[in-house]
């Protein structure tokens, strides 16, 4: 069954001062909210499902380290609770990423994932923070790498530094997300289309005044911020799975033959796997797979492990 998913993302840069001069306390978390007003005004008419923020999307990079713990004080859950107020109203989920100070009086790089009705669905705590987010700024690194439900799939959450550490791509790719929300401050170059396709979902990153864009499991883009537009919505459908043509290729042959336009296989090309889906409700891909015996692109890959870790299979063992 085809499962559309509508996703807003973000490029826009930080905001700062106006050469009108420096503002702190309420009037500066006042000229955050309308700035992030603004900028969802611009989405909200698509209707979009998820609407991703880039990290520290709240932060006046103008603030020195004193002023700015100050004003995050005074801002405390503000920002927070009015993008809340925004999903409520108009039915969407918004990955909010920020410093947040915790109970014991201790931070955390977040991203907190706001569901339809305004509440908290989700909080994920950057697991790799830049050192000086530790030794300048007092932040704690995450423990956990936490997989949300969310009424239109399972959402993972990474930040900025995140990317280049294999120990949270794999910890993902073992809970196997189908959407993957990326919120930085650096892009990531490679590793964004290195972590959709290896850990087998959607990506949506949102890069603060770089390049923001959603990816296909394949780690191909699907769609992009330009230089005119900071912003970008897309429609995935999350009714797919990877599969490698190895021994599929007549599978695939019988699917499209029976189905026709209420499927769709994707080939990026070059690398041997290639996505397909469901793009009707008459059916889901979970169906397909069973109805042509596909095998997954990682149960070949474990297959294929499997077979040559046999006895006598490896140079040196066999007898």
């Amino acid at each position: 069954m085809a499962r559309p998913v509508r996703i807003s993302t973000f490029a826009t840069p930080a905001l700062r001062f106006e050469s009108s001069g420096r503002v702190f306390g309420q009037e500066a978390v006042d000229r955050m909210l309308a700035h992030w007003r603004a900028q969802l005004a611009q989405v909200l008419p698509a209707r979009p499902d998820l609407i991703v923020l880039p990290e520290a999307c709240d932060r006046f990079p103008d603030h020195n380290n004193e002023e700015r713990f100050e004003y995050y004080k005074i801002r405390g859950n503000q920002i927070r609770d009015a993008l809340a107020g925004i999903a409520r109203e108009h039915e969407c989920y918004i990955a909010y990423s920020a410093a947040r100070e915790v109970e014991d009086g201790s931070w955390r790089n977040s991203t907190q994932l706001i569901d339809r009705a305004g509440n908290i669905a989700g909080i994920y705590n950057k697991n790799h923070l830049v050192i000086e987010e530790r030794t300048r700024w007092g932040m704690l690194y995450g423990a956990e790498a936490p997989v949300f439900e969310c009424d239109f799939g399972r959402v993972a959450c990474a930040i900025c530094f995140d990317l280049n550490f294999d120990e949270l791509r794999l910890k993902y790719a073992a809970q196997k997300p189908e959407l993957i929300v990326f919120s930085s401050m650096y892009h990531g170059g490679l590793m964004q289309a290195y972590w959709a396709y290896s850990c087998r979902a959607h990506f949506a990153g949102a890069c603060c005044g770089l390049p923001s864009a959603i990816l296909s499991p394949t780690g191909e883009i699907l769609a992009t911020t330009t230089n005119y537009f900071s912003h970008v919505t897309a429609t995935v459908n999350l009714d797919c799975v990877l599969i490698h043509l190895d021994h599929n290729w007549g599978r695939i042959r019988a699917m499209l033959d029976k189905h026709g336009p209420k499927v769709k296989m994707h080939d990026p090309g070059l690398l041997g796997a290639v996505l397909i889906s469901s793009e009707t409700p008459e059916f889901t891909i979970d169906n397909l797979i069973e109805e042509f015996e596909f095998e997954l692109l990682d149960d070949y890959f474990q297959r294929s492990l499997d077979h040559r870790h046999a006895s006598g299979n490896i140079e040196g063992t066999a007898g």
